[in-house]
């Protein structure tokens, strides 16, 4: 019999299968038992009828939940299903029985749920969530390797922070200081002086004590570097970027986002170009929107932020903030030094910030007084500067935060959803 999985079996129409995988949950008449069943490539229903098989059917009632197994059966068309069939189950042979699933049908608590993340996961919602998260990477690898953007591994253990913060995780490197890496952008920038256009995926880590929904410890970038460029230039890649994983989640995760019940006319509007407001010009917005509280020179907050990003139906860039907000690698807008040239890429219905890029200073002389205005310690970053003394020109990047990105196209409310095992202020396992 030709063993197959729940997503290759639209392809066996008409044909008798098997499928390990796990019962998700069942419902029965006193005729009819229905099989939710899930082995992780998708989920498909089970029918089976009593008047065909007395035995099978008394077999199928007493599964329990989350019961790991093999099912045999016809792939038959169904218009009703999410992916057009069903099982008429022929065979049911138990692997391994599950007794006393924590994880009911019932509603359970955030900090329950959580405390069971591991299992969790198995969840309709959790897995298309996940399926959404793993269709963003896999599109933007394919986004940049089709633009000639070479993958580079930044490394994980630094002995410097990338922005100059104290928020660092410290760690005992032999008999030398250590820090986990927050970003991977200054690696970035000496790969793309080796190799042209680049870009990193990988784990970063903020010790900030933050406890909003748009926050976790460790989460995942996205940092692309690119010789040769300016700052107009990268806006232009960010746009065309985020577009195209927006549309691969469109084209490859409709079940996903029905699912999740995602409202698809919203992300259907997200096409390059997108809307560009100053940091100045925002801040008049703000004022003209009651937040009076808010003077030149202030950071923006996530009230800020949504606020900003209600005037417009799609994600907004902000650019031009004041130098003192932004790190010390920025470069000054040649006609206003007291302004940089960078953006923030605002995502809509109140997502915020998922993106964060600038053009890099490429001048040896303003990269030294960069260095003495922020205390930076040359010795530890004396390579940093060798990038402008041999061979500098002018280039640009951006990090792209994968959870907070996965959140807003999935429509999720909490970053904590959208990756496998999420890291937050008061959690470490599992």
């Amino acid at each position: 019999m030709n063993k197959t999985t729940i997503i290759e079996a639209k392809q066996c129409v008409g044909q008798q299968v098997t499928i390990g995988g796990w019962l998700n949950n069942k419902r029965s008449s006193g005729k009819i038992a229905f099989l939710q069943l899930r082995d992780g490539t998708g989920f498909i229903q089970g029918v089976v009828v009593k008047a065909t098989d007395e035995e099978m059917f008394q077999k199928a009632k007493s599964l329990t939940q989350e019961t790991s197994l093999y099912v045999q059966g016809l792939v038959k068309e169904d218009d009703r299903s999410p992916l057009g069939i069903e099982l008429e189950v022929t065979g049911i042979e138990v692997i391994h029985e599950a007794v006393d699933y924590p994880i009911t049908p019932k509603e359970h608590g955030t900090e329950f749920l959580m405390d069971h993340r591991h299992i969790w996961l198995r969840s309709k919602r959790q897995h298309a969530i996940m399926k959404i998260r793993n269709e963003i990477i896999r599109a933007t690898f394919a986004f940049f390797q089709d633009r000639h953007f070479v993958k580079v591994d930044a490394p994980i253990l630094t002995s410097t922070s990338a922005e100059g913060t104290t928020e660092l995780f410290h760690t005992k490197y032999f008999d030398e200081d250590a820090y986990l890496s927050q970003s991977g952008q200054l690696y970035m920038e000496a790969a793309a002086m080796a190799l042209g256009k680049v870009f990193s995926f990988g784990p970063t880590f903020r010790a900030e004590k933050s406890k909003t929904r748009r926050h976790l410890i460790e989460f995942w970038m996205i940092e692309p570097e690119m010789a040769f460029c300016t700052h107009e230039e990268s806006l232009e890649v960010q746009e065309t970027y985020v577009t195209s994983i927006v549309q691969a989640v469109l084209d490859n995760c409709q079940i996903e986002l029905e699912t999740l019940g995602r409202d698809t006319d919203v992300l259907e509007k997200i096409k390059a170009p997108f809307p560009r407001i100053t940091y100045t010009d925002a801040l008049a917005l703000l004022h003209e929107k009651g937040f009076s509280d808010i003077s030149w020179g202030d950071d923006f907050g996530a009230p800020h932020e949504t606020a900003i990003a209600e005037a417009f139906d799609k994600p907004v860039f902000i650019t031009h903030y004041p130098t003192s907000l932004k790190a010390f690698y920025m470069k000054p807008d040649p006609t206003n030094p007291d302004v940089v040239e960078c953006a923030d890429l605002i995502a809509p219905e109140g997502y915020g910030e998922i993106i964060g890029g600038s053009a890099r200073i490429d001048d040896l002389a303003l990269m030294e007084e960069r260095y003495k205005e922020h205390g930076l310690d040359h010795e530890s970053y004396s390579w940093y500067l060798d990038l402008r003394k041999y061979g500098s020109v002018p280039h640009a990047g951006f990090g792209l935060g994968l959870e907070r990105t996965v959140a807003w196209i999935s429509g999720t409310e909490h970053v904590r959803e959208t990756i496998p095992f999420p890291r937050l202020l008061n959690r470490l396992t599992p």
